[in-house]
């Protein structure tokens, strides 16, 4: 996601500084993330806002999204659920199911950077709601991929997001989860 969101985020916000944290896996972010939030709370200049991102995977949204608020508001920190305006200091979004799915969004891309891969994916069933893909977004972007003739070994997740991001046009991309990331990025933008 980090590789990702490098080459995304200044599609989104134009010339706005940025900083990406990564944790190792999401259960690594649920664990440290509220003492990293108590710790901006002592200092987070006015003007600055802290964006989480996590992938859903199996997890129940609501149940995500409260935690991540949750660990916020215990820190002292006003989330965007429970605030709004130039008050707002952490948003919290989920990528639904994975970040795979925002690949699948905008297709055009993953041509793009992958030219052997199907182009009908975009109107098969199974792919139509790239939120909605069943049995892992990345297990499926992989096999799509391998029939293609790429990645026989198996997928090289940063290389993807990486090669699949940079052809990526935010305002195509037909994910949900994407385009309420995206929004929320936006109303940070000056």
């Amino acid at each position: 996601m980090e590789e990702a969101l490098r080459l995304i985020v200044p599609k989104v916000v134009g010339e706005l500084s940025f900083e990406i944290y990564p944790y190792q896996c999401k259960q690594d972010l649920l664990a440290k993330l509220p003492a990293r939030l108590r710790g901006y709370a002592a200092w987070l200049p006015e003007g600055w806002r802290i964006v989480v991102i996590v992938d859903r995977d199996d997890d129940r949204c609501g149940d995500l999204k409260h935690q991540l608020d949750a660990a916020a508001l215990n820190a002292g920190l006003r989330t965007r659920t429970h605030g709004s305006g130039p008050r707002v200091q952490v948003v919290n979004r989920l990528a639904i199911e994975e970040l795979e799915a925002w690949f699948f969004g905008d297709w055009q891309a993953v041509r793009s950077a992958y030219p052997k891969a199907n182009a009908n994916i975009p109107v098969k069933q199974a792919y139509r709601d790239p939120d909605a893909i069943v049995g892992g977004t990345w297990e499926a972007l992989e096999r799509i991929l391998q029939r293609g003739g790429y990645f026989r070994t198996g997928l090289r997740k940063i290389e993807a997001a990486r090669t699949i991001a940079r052809h990526m046009e935010p305002q195509r991309n037909r994910s949900t989860s994407f385009q309420i990331f995206c929004a929320a990025l936006g109303e940070l933008a000056p």
